[in-house]
Formats: structure tokens, C-alpha cells, sequence
């Protein structure tokens, strides 16, 4: 989700590998082991949750969690919690990076020591404040000076045990005073509407003579205002504190008057910290990535550059190719630039043209595909975007069952359990793989048409350049299909998206074995057995060792690479796309039926939504994709609760609140993607609930009132290509920017290579250059580009560095800021944060 700023839209996104912990403390009992989890969260909000780790202080994870943001934030949070025996959880430690702090660690992995959980320290939100010093005549006639303290209103509140009823006490803290004064409590909110006064007396003036009052300095330095925020319970160990804030009344200066948004802050209760690593410390590997996006006009010229690429003389002179020469990994420049391709149709071509040249390159064909190439990191990446699907029809049902069901499948004599039987274990592993492997080799027409059409083209050009050698047509396909497709959605099904979480050590175990044997059948390979180092695995094989394996590979193989295209509607068995729990509005359908809430198991396939009592139960209701009209979000004030969206329909809305900001985005994104060629879907819709006979937005009375607000943008009807062309061309744009410095190298390396014909100078030797002076000719213009758009990215932050004032809504002065705030009020200028 995109936040505009004046035509420009920001993109905030997450990219976190959770390692492990170690050095946990030890359960304070006999056993001392824990069962440990580990959340992510959005300040306090949890978007995510590793599988839980039984009996260890050290709890491997190994899970991977990838996420758009669609908020702003203050702190991305790992908190650790224990589940004892009696399911209940119980927090030993956090981690918490503050959001401008995420770039210090982007993209390594560092060992974060745990910092102690305590109420005092889960903040959120923030508060409006006015302070005015005036002066006051009292009844005797002495004038005084008093502070107005104007509590306005406060925003994204923490959410306590399901509730938020919050009030204020203010506060005016001094050398010999401390008097509080409380707010009304405002219920059901966390973004209350206070708009309450209070005064304080403050100092006498130095001279009473003066027309303009001077507050004596030293007094003032020594108050400040202290407002808190607590949410009243009814619960009996009293109310919950959510955050303060402390203003040092200096920050009025000459004018008396202060008007000011804050971020809440932690209680400074005095506590001591405990030393590192006495809750133990967690692994993490942190991308934190925010993309400026200018309007399309700007990126033309570099994209126009780039979309070129299939068609440039030679290939390896285009500039997609020179940005893989660039870039430190190949992964780096593959991600955007085959997002970028597939969004405008053109990554058949230029995949095709990277994959001819370095074919025509390799010289063995049983090498062929083998290294991290662009051509091989660019097919990779197109089959994992254009293959979810595919994999989820054919992959997701028995791998699911193998991780339920736990069958013992080691087939390793040394690792064999006392309990288990040897034979009994090839068994299952065997009926495994036979299962697997039909499964696969009988997909042929479910295979995405673009995947067809790349592998077509590999094993024409595979053909022509090998030509004594028959199979390297099926190897240069198999190399991909097999052994970088499935073989790896098998090995690592979270990666795919078929798992929530990464398998336990048994079922990882068996998973390997099953993928290890499919990609050997799938590669088609002189000597089978002798690809495996481990002889119980060869002795296994022996079960695949006829010729009706190879014969259904190569079947399989010469389906998938045909130029044909396959229907992809004449698949009638539906496939399921999104699953969970999430609470739901009765749509009262009965007339005196209750419109309550209640929790709901919601399951979305390309044929219906529906919902559940609870998994695996029959439909409570079901509606089919072509009666969703839109999918919208639903204003918060509506029924006081976040994160909600509504699924209209014909006749009445579908009220759903998700569990969290995240997974209310990720429904609404499948939701609207999967019913986009609806032919009767709106243009207009309500963005608040009909109650109480009106709609909340506009007020009319009719419940069939056409709507008030136009729908959001409409989204590709194909749920895996859904790309934004001008962030792909943003990100490209950040790579060169980054690798600069390759790229004039790489220019003079284009010299070198024109005007010496001797050997080649060694730190020139990285780059493949087959035309100097093409290439040189494609470098000028990227260069050139890049900095035309480097300069409207420098202009920008110019204009914002001048337009932000510091203490607004969307820039409220947080904690070390103070000093920042009175520098900019005595230079009467803005400063950004």
C-alpha cells in the first residue's frame, strides 16, 4: 500500500529472516526447558508468529516473513514468549529497532541481545497538545501568570486486553509542586477526541511595571508539563498506563504559545536495565526498504531503455544484462527486472535472448544452466511468481498431508529410531515420492503459459547448439522444472508459500529425502544411482530404476516445453488461495436476527468465499466470485474496531475485521484481484456502515443508496503478475545508483577492450562484454539517466527538508527532540526528522 505525498507515492516494505535464540533463561522449575515462540510486530501490533519451538533455550527458527507495510510505525518489534503447560503465554524478552534505525543493519545478519518486556515500556501513538502562558488578573487585582494546557486529541492507541476507554492527567512538574488534573475517559477508542483546558499557576512576573509579562528563567527551567495516558479498567490491579509525555515549558520562548504533536513515550520509572545477553539474544536478518515513487513520465527514459534489452545486438550490450554485471548478486538485479518484464509483456523475449547467448557460451551441455547466472536467477524468479499457483494445485495437498500425518520415512540406518523399522520407513518414503512424482509428471496442462513458452525457447536453443547430443533438450528444461521449481518447493514449502512455517526437523527430514529422489528423476541423467554420495539412497532409488520413470519425465517434459497454449479454464478443480480465522458482522438476514460479531473460519478458493463455524466444517455461507462487487475498507469510527473491510455484494455488505493491519491488506489485495473481471462491479461504494437507518459517510437513508466515495484502483485479474511498473523501474533505478561506480568501470573497461587487443587488464575481467563499443554506447545513456533521476530524488528531499514542520501530525517530536524543536523555533525555519 502506497501513502501519497504530493504525486509521490512511498512503498514501505519488510524483508526478515529469523535465525534463532540462545541463551535463553532457564524455566524456573525441574525441567528448565521452554517452549518459545517468536512474534513480529508493528510497534505493538503482531503481524507475524513463528511455529513454536519445544524444549530448548536455544530454539532454532529458520522462518522467513515478507511484508508491504501499510502504515507508518515507530518500532519494528520481536518480542520471544514461552507457552507453558497450561497454553498460557508469557513474554521473556524484545527487540526493538527504532524505524530509522533498520538501515544500520539491512541485510546482515546480527545477534540482537533481548531487552526485559514490562507494561511501562509497550508504547504507542501519539497526543496533541496547546500550551499558552498568559497573564491573569485575580479577584484581589494581582496579576499572575497561568498555563492553559489544551489536551486536543490523541491517535493509534495500544489496544489493552480487547478495549481502549483512555483518559489523560496533566500534570505541571517543579521543584515543590506536582499537582494532576484528569481528562473524561472516552470510551471504546483509541483515537480520542479530548478538546479539554486545564490551568496551572505558574511564577510571579519580575516586574509588574512591564507590558509584556517575563516569566523569570530560572523558574521556567525547572517545570515542565507531564501529561499521561491510561486506559481506565475495571479490572482490580487498577488502570493500564499507555504513555507519557514531559514538555519543558522553554519550549514556549518569547511567544507564550506552543501548539504541538508528540509520540508517547515510556514511563522513566528509574528501573535498571538488565545486563546483555541475561534474557539471551536472537538472530535476525533485517531489509527494511522504502521506495520514492515519482509519476510514470519521469521513469520513461530509463525504461524505455530497459524494455529494449530483448532486442539489443548483442544481448549482453542491453542495459537489463549490464545491470546483472553490475549488481553484487545476480538475485539483486533479477527481482525487479523480471517483475518489470512480466508486467509489460515482455519477459518471453528477453529471457529468450539471455538464455541463447549464454547457452552459445557454454561449452560442456552437462553444465548447461548450472551456475548463478542472470539467465538461470531471472527464470527462477519468473517461475516462482508466474508457478504459485501451479505449485499449489499440484505440490500443496500431500505436502500438507505429510506434515500432519508424520509418518517415519528415514531410510539412513544410523539415524533409524529404536521404535521405527526400516523397511516400513522406504515404504511410506517410496509411496511419497510415487505420489509426487504422478502428480507432477501428469501437470502438464495446469503449467502457466508464460512457463511454457520460457521453456520452449531453452530447449530450441539447447537443440540447435548441442545438436550431437538428443538430451539436452529435456535436461535444459528439467534443470529448471525439476531441480530450481519443484524440488525446492518441496525441500523448503514455507519458501512457496504452500507452508506457514518452516517443517519440523522429522517432516524437514522426510521432505529432503522426497526432494532429493524427484529432482534425480526429473534430471534424466546417465547413472542415476551414482548421483548419490549416500548408499542407502542409491539402494532406494533402485525402487525408480525403470524405464516408465523417464518415459513420464519425458512426456511431462515435452508437454510443458511446447509452444501450444493451454486453456487454463478447462481446470475444474478449485484452488484454494487463502484461509483463516477473522470476525465477522451477522448480515442479518433474518429480520429480527442479532447483527453481533463473531469468529469465523474464511476460506477463499477461484470459485467462491465462504465461511465456516469452524476448519473443515461445512459453509455457514458462501459467496461465489462473480456476486463480489468490490472489496473495500471499512472506516474505523464505523463500529469502533480496526482493521476492517467490507465485501459488498447485491444486496447487503459482508462487515469482516481482520486480525491484524497486514493480513487485512493481504485479504482485501486477493480478494479485489480475484474478482476484478466481475462485469458488474462498482465504481462507487460507501466507506462506512449502514446503522441505525443511514449510511454513516453520507447520510442518506435508502440502504440502497448508490455510493458516495469512487472504489479503489482496479488491480490485474491475474493474481501472481499484479506488478507496479513504476516501483520495478524505481528499484532498477536505486541498483545502478548504488553500483555507480561498476558502472563507469565497466565504461572504461569498454575502452580498454577497443583500443587494446592483448591480454585483458584483471579488474576488467568481471564483466562480459562481447561489443565494446555497443556496450559503451548503452552505459552513456544509462548513466545518464540515472542522474536525471537522482536529481529529481535530490530536489524532492530539498522540498520536503523545507515544507516539514517539525511537532506536526505527520512529524510529532518524539523522544532526543526537544533540543531539535527549540533549534528550529530560534532559526525560524523547518527541519525534517
Amino acid at each position: 500500500m502506497a501513502v501519497e505525498e504530493e504525486g509521490l507515492r512511498v512503498f514501505q516494505s519488510v524483508k526478515i529472516k529469523i535465525g534463532e535464540a540462545k541463551n535463553i533463561p532457564p524455566y524456573p522449575g525441574p525441567n528448565k526447558m521452554r517452549d518459545c515462540y517468536c512474534t513480529v510486530n508493528l510497534d505493538q501490533e503482531e503481524v507475524f508468529r513463528t511455529k513454536t519451538i519445544e524444549k530448548s533455550l536455544c530454539p532454532f527458527y529458520g522462518e522467513d516473513f515478507y511484508c508491504e507495510i501499510p502504515r507508518s510505525f515507530r518500532h519494528l518489534s520481536f518480542y520471544i514468549f514461552d507457552r507453558d503447560v497450561f497454553r498460557r503465554d508469557s513474554s521473556i524478552g524484545k527487540v526493538a529497532v527504532k524505524k530509522e534505525d533498520l538501515q544500520k543493519y539491512h541485510g546482515k545478519d546480527h545477534w540482537f541481545p533481548l531487552q526485559p518486556v514490562c507494561a511501562d515500556s509497550e508504547v504507542q501513538g501519539k497526543v496533541h497538545l496547546e500550551l499558552r502562558l498568559s497573564e491573569v488578573i485575580t479577584d484581589s487585582g494581582v496579576i499572575c501568570h497561568k498555563l492553559a494546557t489544551r489536551v486536543l486529541e490523541c491517535q493509534d492507541l495500544p489496544i489493552v486486553n480487547g478495549q481502549c476507554d483512555p483518559y489523560a492527567a496533566v500534570s505541571l512538574l517543579g521543584p515543590s509542586r506536582s499537582e494532576a488534573k484528569k481528562t473524561k475517559v472516552k470510551r471504546k477508542t483509541n483515537n480520542p477526541q479530548f478538546d479539554e483546558v486545564f490551568f496551572f499557576e505558574v511564577t510571579k512576573p519580575l516586574s509588574y511595571t512591564k507590558r509584556h509579562f517575563d516569566v523569570e528563567e530560572d523558574d521556567v527551567d525547572k517545570l515542565a508539563l507531564k501529561v499521561d495516558l491510561w486506559n481506565a479498567s475495571n479490572l482490580k490491579f487498577g488502570d493500564e498506563f499507555l504513555g507519557e509525555v514531559r514538555v519543558p515549558l522553554k519550549v514556549l520562548g518569547q511567544s507564550g504559545v506552543h501548539d504541538a504533536w508528540y509520540f508517547l513515550l515510556p514511563r522513566d520509572n528509574g528501573n535498571k536495565s538488565l545486563k546483555a545477553d541475561e534474557l539471551g539474544s536472537l538472530r535476525l536478518n533485517i531489509v527494511y526498504t522504502e521506495d520514492h515513487v515519482f509519476p510514470t513520465e519521469h521513469y520513461n527514459p530509463l525504461r524505455d531503455l530497459l524494455l529494449q534489452s530483448a532486442h539489443i545486438e548483442p544481448v549482453s550490450a542491453s542495459t537489463a544484462h549490464i545491470l546483472g554485471e553490475v549488481c553484487r548478486e545476480k538475485q539483486e538485479a533479477a527481482v525487479p527486472l523480471v517483475r518489470l518484464f512480466l508486467h509489460y509483456g515482455k519477459i518471453v523475449p528477453f529471457l529468450s535472448a539471455i538464455a541463447h547467448a549464454e547457452i552459445n557460451r557454454t561449452q560442456d551441455p552437462n553444465t548447461i544452466f548450472r551456475g548463478n547466472s542472470l539467465t538461470s536467477k531471472c527464470i527462477d524468479e519468473t517461475m516462482k511468481l508466474a508457478g504459485m499457483h501451479y505449485l499449489r494445485v499440484t505440490l500443496k495437498p500431500i505436502i500438507d498431508e505429510i506434515c500432519t500425518d508424520h509418518k517415519p520415512c528415514e531410510i539412513d540406518p544410523v539415524k533409524l529410531k529404536e521404535s521405527e523399522n526400516l523397511d516400513t520407513n522406504r515404504e511410506n518414503l517410496r509411496q511419497y515420492v510415487d505420489r509426487i512424482f504422478n502428480v507432477i509428471t501428469c501437470s502438464g496442462v495446469s503449467c502457466p503459459t508464460v512457463m511454457c513458452d520460457i521453456f520452449f525457447s531453452l530447449r530450441e536453443s539447447a537443440a540447435s547448439r548441442f545438436q550431437v547430443d538428443p538430451d539436452v533438450r529435456y535436461t535444459a528444461v528439467s534443470s529448471f522444472i525439476f531441480l530450481r521449481f519443484f524440488a525446492p518447493a518441496i525441500l523448503s514449502p514455507n519458501l512457496f508459500h504452500l507452508r506457514p512455517h518452516h517443517p519440523d526437523p522429522c517432516t524437514s527430514r522426510t521432505l529432503t529425502l522426497i526432494s532429493k529422489t524427484i529432482q534425480t528423476l526429473g534430471s534424466l541423467a546417465k547413472s542415476k544411482s551414482a548421483n548419490f554420495k549416500e548408499s542407502y539412497m542409491a539402494a532406494f532409488y533402485d525402487y525408480f530404476n525403470e524405464q516408465k520413470y523417464a518415459d513420464a519425465v519425458k512426456n511431462f517434459l515435452d508437454l510443458i516445453s511446447s509452444s501450444a497454449r493451454w486453456d487454463q479454464k478447462s481446470i475444474e478443480t478449485p484452488i484454494m488461495l487463502k484461509e483463516g480465522f477473522m470476525i465477522k458482522r451477522a448480515q442479518g438476514r433474518n429480520r429480527f436476527g442479532l447483527k453481533n460479531f463473531k469468529k469465523r473460519w474464511f476460506r477463499l478458493t477461484n470459485h467462491e468465499f465462504t465461511y465456516h463455524k469452524t476448519k473443515g466444517e461445512g459453509a455457514l455461507c458462501s459467496i461465489p466470485i462473480e456476486n463480489i462487487l468490490a472489496v473495500e475498507r471499512l472506516e474505523e469510527e464505523s463500529f469502533k474496531m480496526k482493521n476492517m473491510f467490507q465485501v459488498i455484494q447485491p444486496e447487503r455488505a459482508l462487515y469482516i475485521q481482520a486480525n491484524n493491519c497486514v493480513e487485512a491488506r493481504d485479504w482485501i489485495d486477493i480478494l479485489t484481484k480475484v474478482s476484478q473481471c466481475n462485469r458488474k462491479r462498482l465504481s462507487t461504494y460507501h466507506p462506512s456502515a449502514y446503522l441505525n437507518g443511514h449510511w454513516l459517510c453520507c447520510k442518506m437513508s435508502a440502504d440502497t443508496a448508490p455510493g458516495c466515495t469512487p472504489c479503489t484502483g482496479g488491480l490485474p485479474a491475474n493474481i501472481q503478475l499484479d506488478v507496479d511498473g513504476d516501483r520495478e523501474t524505481e528499484r532498477i533505478y536505486s541498483l545502478y545508483s548504488t553500483y555507480m561506480a561498476k558502472l563507469v568501470k565497466m565504461q572504461e573497461a569498454c575502452g580498454s577492450k577497443s583500443v587494446y587487443d592483448g591480454p585483458e587488464q584483471e579488474e576488467y575481467s568481471t564483466f562480459v562484454i562481447d561489443d565494446p563499443q555497443e556496450t559503451y554506447k548503452t552505459l552513456r545513456l544509462v548513466i545518464s539517466a540515472v542522474q536525471t533521476l537522482e536529481q529529481q530524488h535530490m530536489q524532492y528531499k530539498r522540498d520536503k527538508f523545507r515544507k516539514t514542520k517539525y511537532g506536526s501530525q505527520e512529524h510529532p517530536i518524539g523522544d532526543q527532540s526537544f533540543q531539535c524543536y527549540i533549534r528550529q523555533q530560534s532559526e525560524s525555519s523547518t527541519y525534517s526528522i
